[in-house]
């Protein structure tokens, strides 16, 4: 058995242990509001989406031109037709190799491919092929 899951099994069993423990020294009563004190900051607000820089898309879609940049493409194995992915939507194209990425779409190449995106990555890379047409 591998070290690592084995770890990683071990911690999460621990986790909700370590939350009861945490609760259990919390002290009952709250401690003392400060009337200067501003008021308390919103609650975090929900994360910007994140804005694709094309020319950095242009350089990670290298190895992308070898499938989705070849007329007419078909795979060896399977044999199945390689789609076009230059001009799509931006949305469409993060929520592809987002989903790709997360193993909710699948597809063996692509998800090698997506694993290794970060979520700016993959804005850049949807910047980047939606422009091209």
């Amino acid at each position: 058995m591998r070290l690592l899951p084995l770890a990683a099994c071990l911690a999460l069993a621990a986790l909700p242990l370590a939350a009861l423990t945490a609760q259990q020294e919390t002290p009952a009563t709250p401690a003392p509001v400060d009337a200067a004190a501003p008021a308390a900051a919103p609650a975090a607000a929900a994360p910007k989406p994140l804005v694709g820089n094309p020319d950095t898309g242009r350089t990670l879609t290298y190895t992308c031109q070898g499938c989705h940049g070849i007329e007419g493409y078909k795979n060896a194995y399977p044999n199945f037709h390689v789609p076009r992915i230059g001009g799509q939507s931006a949305d469409y194209l993060a929520n592809a190799l987002t989903e790709y990425r997360n193993g909710n779409r699948k597809h063996p190449t692509m998800q090698a491919q997506a694993q290794s995106f970060s979520d700016q990555d993959i804005a850049d890379i949807a910047a980047f092929l939606s422009t091209v047409k």
